[in-house]
């Protein structure tokens, strides 16, 4: 859908500029736009490239162990149905690492391996079971520590204070993962 829509803008765009009289300005906004995307691509790039290199040593490591067991006590109340299940345990870990951490990007190919396992052991494989429902709520949420996304993005604008947005991320993320994980519980029951 998107395929179409954004040609569609696009176009528009060209023929709007050419009836006003503004076919520099867009040529320039095309450029400057391109130059802005190469730079973030590379702020990201390398922001991406640490931690996913901090996680595969985590992953590597007895770190990966700890930060399970450390988890486990949330882990266990969030997510019932994966009593037996270690290696889901240990990716959902992983993946709320990620999140806690800030990295989105890093902790997107860990919750889709998340999602596999559990999906393995689902019944009903058109049907989400209440640990995939409750998995989906804790992404959305993202609750983070460390707003690194953000922060590289605030930075590669030219923001005089990058990491001035941290206690409002955490208030945000905080109340959405509180209020997501208690409706997905009551729900849950209901369902």
């Amino acid at each position: 859908m998107l395929n179409i829509i954004w040609p569609i803008f696009i176009i528009i765009a060209i023929i709007y500029a050419f009836f006003t009289g503004n076919i520099e300005n867009l040529s320039n906004g095309i450029f400057d736009s391109a130059k802005s995307a190469v730079e973030l691509t590379l702020t990201f790039f390398g922001t991406i490239c640490l931690w996913n290199g901090v996680m595969e040593i985590a992953k590597r490591t007895s770190l990966m162990e700890k930060l399970t067991k450390i988890l486990k006590p949330l882990i266990n109340f969030l997510f019932p149905e994966l009593n037996n299940n270690k290696q889901a345990k240990e990716e959902i870990s992983m993946n709320m690492t990620a999140n806690l951490l800030g990295l989105g990007n890093a902790a997107t190919p860990l919750g889709l391996k998340a999602m596999k396992t559990m999906q393995k052991e689902n019944v009903k494989k058109d049907t989400l079971t209440n640990a995939m429902a409750m998995f989906i709520v804790i992404n959305t949420a993202s609750l983070q520590i460390i707003p690194t996304n953000v922060i590289a993005i605030r930075s590669s604008l030219g923001s005089q204070s990058p990491s001035g947005i941290i206690l409002q991320v955490w208030t945000a993320t905080i109340v959405a993962a509180l209020v997501g994980i208690t409706a997905t519980k009551i729900l849950m029951k209901r369902f």
